[in-house]
């Protein structure tokens, strides 16, 4: 007599349904992509702006060009004098988290069609945003102009005297184009001569304004001393008739290499200044260990004595140093090398939650150890039997009961009755698909595994008043301890 087969896989309902299920939940996540996947922990802000300035929920939050998050929602906030700001609610990845407290947002067009996104400049505050904050209008700077309202400027007005001014101009220069060219290389010599020279008398170093003045105090001056003013001409004139018995060959040589003496003074005293003073520095640092000279004299001969075996020996080991350090440069100038290691950070960044996550479950509750333990014991265990059959896999399938709303068969309303085959109360619906295992935030507690069975009534969900803490501890059985009859 043949069983009637309990196998999933020969139930086509469960098949049909599992599929539309599975069908349900990826058309559930690409209709949700824009606003962020599910499961995915970010970082959330609201910044307020002056106008949404067409953003749509799901634009782009863009940081240096890269996309650090989306828009979740847009709000209109009214203020009390009336006025009517935006409210932006930002789900942002949680690498930016924290953001300065400084850092400013601006509304930009993403494409010439209207497309819009938020751009952020970061701040350097060393207060960061926490998760939830609100950023104040003030950083929402600077107001972006938009391309209709650059082409507002052009009104007709403006239109009608650019048009006039194009008229005019065009009447003034037609047919002098000889006389252009003309005027423009007469002026070519003055303007290029006259740029340095009006630089310097413009500059405020220059102090043009201050010369003429002092110019005037001058002459105001000396008007009482001006005869002893000319008596000093004309003795300017004994000295430099002295001066002209001698200004061949002796002053022009002196004059002829005071220049170059002084650039070359220019040049080198600064060093030799650093130079004497470091030298300086270098005797007094020296005299303690000139001092200790006579005690150490015998040390240190035979620490040279040493130190001139050794030096012939090193240059080898330099030789071997050149080349690893040649192979070492040859490794940081290859291109390969920043990529390499920008993959392997950002592989780091995304791997970060799933490791925190998957730490507490083992740090608390051993799940991955126990999995992995009931893994071999299930494929390794065996049927004891005079005659064994196989594996504990293979040996045990389980049928769910038959009753109303029963998993054997399609349910309307979790299954909360008695069984059809059997007079004890078995058909009750027992499901937890979000237990308690460990993970962050869920103060520790292992519930998979340490559930009581509870007869006659249904339970969905982590059962009341169950806070287990602990699970089973595997304890490690060395390689060498298996027989030749275990199965590992």
């Amino acid at each position: 007599m043949n069983r009637r087969s309990t196998s999933v896989a020969a139930n086509p309902i469960l098949i049909g349904a599992a599929t539309v299920l599975v069908v349900i939940v990826a058309v559930f996540l690409a209709y949700n992509a824009n606003n962020g996947l599910p499961f995915v922990p970010t970082y959330r802000l609201y910044a307020q702006v002056p106008d949404a300035a067409n953003l749509v929920t799901g634009n782009e939050v863009r940081m240096g060009g890269d996309r650090i998050g989306i828009i979740s929602s847009i709000d209109p906030v009214v203020h009390r004098n009336g006025r009517v700001t935006a409210r932006l609610t930002l789900k942002l990845d949680t690498t930016v988290d924290p953001l300065p407290a400084n850092s400013t947002f601006i509304v930009r067009p993403r494409s010439a069609v209207g497309l819009k996104y938020l751009e952020v400049t970061r701040g350097n505050s060393s207060r960061g945003l926490a998760d939830g904050a609100t950023i104040p209008l003030a950083n929402a700077t600077p107001r972006p102009v938009e391309i209709d309202e650059f082409f507002n400027m052009f009104d007709e007005r403006t239109r009608a005297a650019n048009q006039a001014n194009l008229k005019i101009f065009g009447d003034a220069l037609a047919g002098r184009g000889v006389d252009l060219n003309e005027a423009i290389v007469e002026l070519d010599p003055l303007t290029r001569n006259l740029i340095p020279v009006m630089q310097n008398l413009i500059s405020p170093e220059t102090d043009l304004r201050g010369f003429f003045r002092g110019l005037g105090r001058t002459a105001e001056a000396i008007v009482p001393v001006a005869e002893q003013q000319g008596q000093l001409f004309v003795n300017l004139s004994t000295t430099f008739d002295a001066f002209a018995a001698v200004a061949r060959p002796y002053l022009q040589d002196s004059i002829t290499g005071g220049p170059p003496a002084m650039e070359t003074a220019i040049r080198d005293f600064p060093f030799q200044r650093t130079f004497l003073a470091d030298s300086a520095e270098f005797f007094r640092l020296l005299q303690p260990g000139a001092a200790e000279l006579p005690s150490t004299a015998p040390l240190l001969a035979e620490a040279f004595t040493v130190g001139t075996r050794t030096i012939t020996r090193a240059s080898a080991l330099n030789e071997r140093l050149g080349r690893s350090m040649r192979s070492l440069e040859a490794f940081a100038t290859d291109p390969q090398v920043p990529l390499g290691i920008k993959g392997l950070n950002n592989t780091v960044n995304v791997l970060s939650p799933t490791i925190a996550n998957l730490s507490g479950m083992q740090q608390n509750c051993n799940y991955i150890a126990l999995l992995l333990n009931n893994a071999a014991s299930v494929l390794g265990d065996r049927d004891s039997s005079p005659t064994p059959s196989g594996s504990w896999l293979s040996l045990a399938p389980m049928g769910a009961p038959i009753g109303p709303n029963s998993e054997a068969g399609p349910a309307s309303a979790p299954a909360n009755g008695a069984s059809t085959f059997s007079a004890e109360p078995v058909n009750h619906l027992h499901s937890n698909p979000y237990p308690y295992v460990g993970a962050p935030g869920q103060n520790g507690i292992c519930m998979p595994g340490n559930e009581r069975y509870v007869i006659g009534r249904t339970v969905i969900g982590n059962p009341a008043g169950q806070q287990p803490r602990r699970t089973a501890r595997v304890n490690r059985v060395p390689f060498e301890s298996y027989s030749e009859n275990d199965t590992p």
